[in-house]
C-alpha cells in the first residue's frame, strides 16, 4: 500500500496552529443611544447586559462586552469623550432625538467607531429608510426584542474585524450570508450563531486541556453578510480558498451604479434583480464544483430550479427555516458528526464524532462510501469546520482527480491524523481522557494539582522537544520523552486525607510500620480503568519515580531521597494493577521514610509542606527472551572538567554506560564522549 502513495504526500510535515492569534479584536464597550421607554425595555424588559453575559458564559465564550445606556447625542457625546467605545448602537426614538440623525453626529465626530442602528420594523419606517443614505452605518437591524441579536450584531462585527488576519494566519473559514432583507437577516443571524457558536463548543473537547478548549474556539467559522452581487462576489473572491459555504437569497440588487451605497446597508433602497441569487451561485459554481450552495427564498417556484441546478434550498416562508437550514449546514457544511453514507440509498454507514474515531474507523469504511466522500471533498471539510486546520488543508490538496485510489487516501488520512494527534500532544501536559490516550497520546496528567519537580522537568524537555523540530530529521532516531502519565498532587492529598495517614506518616514510627500502613490503604476506583487504558497504550514494562514538590528544586536537590519502583508487563492486567498500585503507595510512604525525615531537617523545610506526585512511565527497551532490557543510558553534564585535545569545557560531556544509569550514578566506570567529538574517545583506541 505504501508504494502506491506518490512520494510528495508519503513524507509531509504538518505546521501547527496557535489559537491564540485569532480574534485578537474584539468589542469591549457597547454604547446603546435610545429613548427612555426603549432604554427601560432593553434594561428590565430585556436585561440586555445579564443575557449577553449568560450567554457568553453558556457557550463558553470569554470577555463579554459591558454596555451603557444614554438617550441624548449630548449624553452619548459626554460618554464617547471619556470612555473608549467600540461599537454604538442607535435605536429610533422621539423626533429630537431621531436614530439616523443621531448616528449621524457620533459618525461625524467619531468616524472610526462602527455603527448600528437598530430599528423596529414599520411601514413608516421603511419608507423613511428608502429615502436616507445607509452607507455611513456599519448595519442597519430590525428590532423584535430578542436580545439573541445583539449578540450576533457584536459577533458580526467582531468577524469582519478580524476575517483577514485570522484567514492569513490560521486558515479559518468564513460563510457567506447574502441577504438584503433587514428583516429577515435580523431574524436569520441569531439562530446561525446560536448553531455556530454551539458547535465550536462541541468541537473544542478535540483540545487536550480546558485552557487549549478555550483558545480552540477562536478557530470557528467566521460569518460575512453580503447585501449586494457585487459585494457578495467580491468577498468570496477574495477569500474563496476559505469558504465553507455560501448561503443566498434570489431577489436582492445586482450590477448598481450606485458604488457608494454598496459598501453600506443603503441596498434596501437599491434596484433589486429577481435573478442575482441564481447568477451568484452559478458563478461560485463554476470556480468550486463542491462548495455547499444554499439558497434561501420566499418564492417557493425558485425550489424546482435551483434544486436542477444543483443547488439546496428552504423556504423562508417554512415555521421549520432555522431547523432546516440547521440540517442543511451539518450535512453539507461540516457542522456535527461526520456521516459516512450508501452512496445509492443514502443510509448512513457510521457516524464519526472525534478525530480519534476517525482515526480508528478509517479503514473500517466500505469502498464505495469512502469514494464518495473523498472525491467530493467531505473529509478537509468536516475537519475546517472543526477548526483542525493543519489536517484539513493537507488533505484539500490530496483530491481525486490527483490520486485516484481509496486505499492510498485511507492511508495518508490517516498518517495525518497520527502525524497532528502528536504534533498537538507533544510539549502539552493533557488532561488524561481514557477516550483519546493511545499509543499515539504523549504526556497526560491526571488530577489538577502540580507535576512535581521532576514532572514539571519533564513537560520542560517535551516543550523543548516540540519547539526544536530539527531534532527528529533523522530517519530511524527519533527524539522524544517516554509515554508518561503523572498523578498530580491533589491525588496525594485526597488518598492521605481519606485514609486518615497523617497521624502514622508524622509520627516516630519505622519506616516498615509506615510502609504497612500506607499499603493498606486505598487508592480511589475511579482511576482502575484510566491505569488500564494506560497499560493498554504502553504494552512495556512502567517506571512508578517519585516526583515530589521539593525535588528537583535549583538549591536542594532531593534527588535520590524517594523511592522508584518498576512492574513489568503482563498479559494479567488485573496483577499488573495490584502491583502499580502497591508501587504508587510504597512511593508516596516513602516521603514519610526517616531518611526523608532527616534531610527535610537538614535543608530547613518542613515535612508538612511536601506534597507528591507520581510519575508512571514507559521503559524505554526491547525484550530479550523472558527478560527486558533498556538499551543505554546516560548522564549529560553541561561542563566538561577534563578536556582532551580540541575539546573545549562549555561544550560539556556525556557519561553512557548499559542498563538503566544506576551505574553512573554511583560512580562506575562509564564511557565519556563529548557531544561535539563524537569520533574522539580516548577509552576506545580505535572506532571499531
Amino acid at each position: 500500500m505504501e508504494s502506491q502513495i506518490p512520494q510528495e504526500w508519503n513524507k509531509f510535515i504538518l505546521k501547527d496552529v496557535t489559537f491564540v492569534n485569532l480574534m485578537m479584536r474584539r468589542i469591549y464597550n457597547v454604547l446603546i443611544v435610545a429613548n427612555p421607554y426603549d432604554a427601560f425595555m432593553l434594561e428590565d424588559d430585556g436585561r440586555v447586559e445579564e443575557k449577553i453575559f449568560n450567554e457568553y458564559m453558556e457557550l463558553g465564550l470569554r470577555y463579554p462586552p459591558t454596555f451603557t445606556q444614554v438617550s441624548t447625542i449630548a449624553e452619548a457625546e459626554e460618554v464617547l469623550a471619556t470612555t473608549k467605545i467600540d461599537l454604538v448602537i442607535c435605536m429610533p426614538g422621539t423626533a429630537d432625538n431621531d436614530a439616523f440623525t443621531v448616528a449621524r453626529a457620533i459618525k461625524g465626530k467619531f468616524p472610526e467607531i462602527h455603527c448600528v442602528v437598530l430599528t423596529p420594523f414599520s411601514h413608516g419606517i421603511t419608507r423613511r429608510m428608502q429615502d436616507e443614505d445607509l452607507s455611513i452605518f456599519d448595519y442597519v437591524f430590525c428590532w423584535l426584542g430578542n436580545t439573541n441579536l445583539i449578540m450576533s450584531i457584536i459577533k458580526l462585527i467582531e468577524d469582519k474585524m478580524n476575517l483577514e488576519h485570522d484567514i492569513k494566519e490560521a486558515g479559518v473559514q468564513m460563510i457567506l450570508l447574502v441577504e438584503d432583507s433587514i428583516r429577515f437577516y435580523s431574524s436569520i443571524l441569531p439562530n446561525l450563531y446560536g448553531y455556530i457558536l454551539q458547535q465550536s463548543k462541541n468541537f473544542s473537547t478535540e483540545a487536550l486541556n480546558r485552557h487549549a478548549a478555550n483558545l480552540r474556539m477562536r478557530g470557528r467559522p467566521k460569518v460575512v453578510l453580503a447585501r449586494t452581487y457585487e459585494e457578495a462576489l467580491g468577498i468570496y473572491e477574495r477569500y474563496k480558498n476559505n469558504c465553507l459555504g455560501v448561503i443566498s437569497d434570489v431577489r436582492f440588487p445586482y450590477h448598481s451604479t450606485k458604488r457608494s451605497q454598496i459598501v453600506g446597508a443603503g441596498a434596501s433602497s437599491l434596484e433589486k434583480d429577481p435573478e442575482a441569487g441564481f447568477k451568484l451561485l452559478e458563478a461560485i459554481r463554476r470556480e468550486d464544483e463542491f462548495l455547499p450552495l444554499i439558497m434561501e427564498s420566499s418564492e417557493s417556484a425558485n425550489r424546482e430550479r435551483a434544486e436542477r441546478e444543483g443547488f439546496r434550498f428552504v423556504d423562508k416562508n417554512s415555521k421549520m427555516l432555522s431547523v432546516d437550514l440547521r440540517h442543511l449546514l451539518e450535512e453539507h457544511m461540516g457542522f456535527g458528526d461526520f456521516i459516512f453514507r450508501d452512496p445509492k440509498t443514502h443510509a448512513v454507514i457510521t457516524r464519526i464524532r472525534s478525530l480519534k474515531d476517525l482515526q480508528d474507523n478509517i479503514f473500517k469504511i466500505p469502498r464505495d462510501s469512502m469514494l464518495y466522500h473523498i472525491s467530493r471533498n467531505h473529509m478537509s471539510r468536516w475537519l475546517t469546520a472543526r477548526a483542525i486546520f493543519p489536517v484539513a488543508n493537507f488533505l484539500k490538496h490530496v483530491t481525486w482527480h490527483k490520486l485516484q485510489d481509496v486505499d492510498a487516501h485511507r492511508q495518508i488520512i490517516f498518517d495525518a491524523i497520527v502525524q497532528y494527534r502528536h504534533m498537538k500532544n507533544i510539549g502539552v501536559v493533557a488532561v488524561f481522557d481514557r477516550g483519546k490516550f493511545d499509543k499515539y497520546a504523549h504526556f497526560a496528567r491526571i488530577g489538577d494539582g502540580s507535576l512535581g519537580g521532576k514532572g514539571r522537568g519533564l513537560a520542560f524537555l517535551d516543550n523543548v522537544v516540540k519547539t526544536h523540530p530539527q531534532f527528529n530529521q533523522y530517519p530511524g532516531a527519533s527524539v522524544r520523552i517516554p509515554k508518561t502519565v503523572v498523578l498530580c498532587t491533589d491525588v496525594f492529598d485526597q488518598f492521605m486525607e481519606q485514609n486518615n495517614l497523617y497521624e502514622i506518616a508524622l509520627s516516630d514510627a519505622p519506616d516498615d510500620v509506615i510502609l504497612q500502613h500506607f499499603l493498606r490503604a486505598q487508592l480511589p476506583d475511579s482511576y482502575i480503568d484510566d491505569f488500564f487504558t494506560f497499560f493498554e497504550a504502553t504494552k512495556s514494562p512502567i517506571a512508578i519515580r517519585s516526583s515530589s514538590l521539593l525535588e528537583d528544586s535549583h538549591y536542594q536537590p532531593f534527588a535520590g531521597i524517594y523511592s522508584t519502583y518498576m512492574i513489568p508487563y503482563l498479559e494479567d492486567k488485573y496483577e499488573m494493577l495490584h502491583m502499580l498500585a502497591a508501587a504508587i503507595k510504597s512511593v508516596y510512604a516513602s516521603v514519610y521514610y526517616r531518611d526523608s525525615k532527616a534531610y527535610m531537617t537538614a535543608t530547613s523545610n518542613v515535612i508538612d509542606q511536601e506534597k507528591m506526585a507520581v510519575i508512571l512511565q514507559e521503559v524505554v527497551g526491547k525484550s530479550y527472551g523472558d527478560h527486558y532490557y533498556p538499551n543505554i543510558s546516560g548522564v549529560l553534564r553541561s561542563l566538561n572538567y577534563y578536556p582532551i585535545g580540541d575539546e573545549t569545557a562549555e561544550e560539556g560531556i556525556a557519561s553512557l554506560a548499559l542498563g538503566l544509569g544506576k551505574y553512573i550514578v554511583d560512580g562506575g566506570q562509564t564511557l565519556r564522549v563529548s557531544p561535539y567529538h563524537p569520533a574522539q574517545v580516548l577509552q576506545m583506541s580505535e572506532m571499531e
